[in-house]
């Protein structure tokens, strides 16, 4: 074989693995993430306290490179705040879009509606209503667009870290008559009625009230010592913000580290189910 003959083979047989390779790797993806502050959270660990190290974002498009993720999510935020502000909020067109709302709505006693609200587009206010709001932005900046809704996650007693007076008892009861379960179904519903997938965190084995944190350390009224209470001991105990400790030391962590927010554990189980879902596009 002469040299050009070889010089050709051998650069066939470096070019055939490369185009192989080219051919099977996936397609880079854009994903708008849209959320509350547990999304929030993945570009602001320091506002954790030190609690957490990186986000449910941070830990797909780790595993799953060719995802180029922005974050859409806003502290504090309802469905109905999103729908309100979406033609403000630069949304991008995007391959993908989530939608992980909801806790907030409950805790400010958001009406949950009817799905009629969602297939009528009966306005921003129910969370049904303001869930097609925000699907039809959606829909307007990329028709071909997949949509991904994350129900919330079921919830404990919320004692923020940065300032103990912000604080909520967790979806063991009710908030203004409707369990955060009925907000959980609902998104699901959408996801049924639109063929969207949805990540179920509400009823995840593993990420229930007793899950979500090992105890709360709180003052027994009897003898006034720090005691750690699991639950559903602690639910009856009473806090006092502005003289008691932080009720969540490092070791309360579970699948929290606040009762509300994820812990690195947390956002490894979220990650962990959505990965799945990502991987199909």
């Amino acid at each position: 074989m002469t040299h050009k003959g070889t010089f050709l083979r051998n650069l066939l047989l470096l070019l055939v693995p490369f185009f192989l390779f080219a051919s099977l790797a996936p397609r880079p993806l854009t994903w708008v993430a849209i959320g509350d502050s547990i999304t929030y959270l993945n570009d602001h660990p320091d506002e954790t306290g030190g609690r957490i190290t990186k986000g449910y974002l941070t830990r797909v498009t780790g595993k799953l490179p060719h995802i180029h993720v922005t974050n859409q999510g806003h502290n504090g935020w309802t469905s109905g705040g999103i729908a309100d502000a979406a033609e403000k909020l630069g949304l991008a067109k995007a391959d993908v879009y989530s939608i992980f709302l909801g806790t907030n709505d409950w805790w400010q006693g958001r009406p949950l509606g009817r799905l009629a609200d969602y297939r009528n587009g009966t306005g921003n206010g129910t969370v049904y209503g303001s869930f097609r709001l925000i699907v039809d932005k959606l829909r307007r900046l990329n028709p071909g667009a997949k949509i991904v809704l994350i129900t919330p996650m079921q919830r404990t007693d919320f004692v923020y870290i940065n300032d103990p007076k912000n604080n909520a008892y967790g979806s063991y009861q009710e908030k203004n008559g409707q369990t955060l379960e009925q907000f959980a179904l609902a998104i699901d519903s959408i996801g049924r009625a639109e063929g969207f997938a949805v990540v179920d965190l509400y009823h995840q084995k593993g990420m229930d009230v007793p899950h979500l944190v090992k105890f709360k350390r709180l003052k027994d009224p009897q003898t006034g010592q720090y005691k750690n209470y699991p639950y559903p001991d602690y639910i009856d105990i009473p806090f006092a913000p502005g003289t008691d400790e932080y009720p969540y030391p490092e070791a309360a962590i579970d699948v929290t580290y606040d009762g509300l927010h994820p812990s690195d554990k947390g956002y490894e189980m979220i990650s962990n189910l959505l990965i799945p879902v990502m991987k199909r596009y």
